[in-house]
């Protein structure tokens, strides 16, 4: 059974940090892709960043680009989300994503993904 576990979020004062991290378990994650996403109350879930298996390949939304950094440890099966210089519009439900091998990297959409964290809450106060 494919399980992905969000832990790290909390509330945090905006300029402050947070880090998330995924663990990923069930099966083999060789060669799949991992993603964040978020959602707002009221609002879709939102593409946040992406990293290939090999790490070189790494993609943000606009929104973060320059404040969030993601990465992984193939080892761990375990990929994190640093969070620097957090703002209230940062405040949402973060999920973890594991996007299987399709020859192509850089999905950004919901549906480019077969499997789902449980999300982890972050709340950014001003």
């Amino acid at each position: 059974q494919v399980q992905l576990v969000e832990s790290g979020g909390g509330l945090v004062q905006a300029g402050g940090s947070l880090r998330l991290s995924c663990a990923a378990s069930g099966r083999s994650f060789s060669g799949y892709e991992m993603g964040w996403f978020r959602q707002a109350p009221g609002k879709e879930r939102e593409f946040v960043a992406t990293i290939a298996w090999s790490g070189y390949y790494i993609y943000y939304s606009d929104s973060v680009k320059g404040r969030f950094t993601i990465s992984r440890e193939n080892a761990k099966n375990t990929v994190y989300l640093q969070m620097n210089s957090l703002k209230p519009e940062d405040t949402a439900v973060y999920y973890c994503a594991a996007r299987a091998p399709v020859g192509v990297v850089g999905g950004s959409k919901v549906e480019d993904f077969d499997y789902w964290g449980q999300g982890t809450q972050v709340n950014v106060y001003s």
